[in-house]
C-alpha cells in the first residue's frame, strides 16, 4: 500500500500504517468496503460483475431457446454451462474472500466472519 493518507469514518486523515495499527476501518482509493472492514478492489468487483453479466446473458439465451421450443438436450447442455459459469464466479468470490476478508478476520480475531463463511460455503455447495 502507498504511504499516502486515508480518510475514515470521522473524516480525519491518518497515514495508512496508523490506521492499521489502531484497527481503524478505512477504505483505499481503489477499494470498496462492505461494512465489516473487508475490502475489495474495484478491479475484482469489475471482474465479478462482468462474469455475472455474461452468465445472465447466457441464461437469457437459454430462456429464448425454451420459448422457441428448441431440443431439450440442447437446453440442458446450455443450462449446465450457465450453472458452471455461476459456480466458477462463486469460486472467484470465495478465493478473494479467503485471501483478503478471512485473513483480515483472523488478524482481528473475528470469529463471526469465519462462522459466516462456513454458513456461506454450506449454502454454496448444496
Amino acid at each position: 500500500m502507498s504511504e499516502h493518507t486515508h480518510k475514515y469514518e470521522t473524516g480525519d486523515a491518518l497515514d495508512h500504517a496508523s490506521l492499521h495499527a489502531q484497527g481503524i476501518p478505512h477504505t483505499h482509493d481503489d477499494e470498496h468496503t462492505h461494512g465489516h472492514g473487508h475490502h475489495h478492489s474495484t478491479e475484482h468487483i469489475r471482474q465479478v460483475s462482468n462474469r455475472l453479466a455474461r452468465a445472465i446473458g447466457h441464461l437469457e439465451s437459454v430462456k429464448k431457446m425454451v420459448e422457441e421450443d428448441r431440443d431439450c438436450a440442447e437446453v440442458l447442455i446450455q443450462l449446465a454451462a450457465v450453472r458452471s459459469a455461476l459456480t466458477n464466479t462463486g469460486k472467484v468470490i470465495l478465493k478473494d474472500h479467503m485471501d483478503h476478508c478471512i485473513v483480515d478476520a483472523v488478524e482481528h480475531n473475528d470469529m463471526r466472519a469465519i462462522e459466516d463463511l462456513n454458513r456461506a460455503i454450506e449454502q454454496f455447495i448444496k
